[in-house]
């Protein structure tokens, strides 16, 4: 019987609290969990690539079945190279599904294997997202409830430099 490998795509910038939260699900699930964290050219991470799957990295430590990756490029062929089982997506409200649906159907279009699974975040992180938590932490908020700690003092470097 063939390992089921599912790829949670994201910029991860920064990993969150509900990141986590759905990895550590989708870690039962499946056999392997790859978070794929994208280059992210268009968003203009405050995280390089580097810092941010270390970051996720330290955050998942504790589980055992999940790697990572950083990728660029179109999801569609990352998920044949990584020859997944499926993609996973997190789903916080209606708007998420709409999105997530139409890049669903359009990632099978260009590949009919590409699968995708939809997790609802545990309702304690249903509202986070990457946005809101960067924009706190710019403002010099404290981010400590939505973040894992090693993020928040991730934060605190990137003010010292002038952030």
């Amino acid at each position: 019987m063939s390992k089921t490998r599912v790829i949670y795509p994201g910029t991860f910038d920064p990993i969150t609290n509900g990141h986590v939260d759905l990895v550590a699900r989708a870690s039962k699930m499946f056999d392997e969990v790859v978070v794929a964290i994208a280059i992210g050219h268009h968003k203009n991470p405050v995280f390089s690539l580097e810092e941010r799957v270390e970051l996720a990295k330290i955050s998942l430590s504790h589980l055992d079945n999940v790697e990572f990756v950083g990728f660029d490029g179109l999801l569609v062929n990352f998920f044949r190279e990584q020859r997944a089982t499926a993609v996973l997506r997190g789903l916080r409200a209606i708007s998420d599904f709409e999105y997530e649906f139409q890049l669903a159907n359009m990632n099978r279009q260009l590949d009919p294997q590409f699968e995708s699974v939809f997790l609802t975040p545990s309702e304690q992180y249903s509202f986070i997202s990457s946005t809101l938590v960067r924009e706190i932490a710019r403002l010099k908020g404290d981010v400590t409830k939505f973040v894992p700690a090693v993020v928040v003092e991730a934060f605190a470097r990137k003010h010292q430099q002038g952030w």
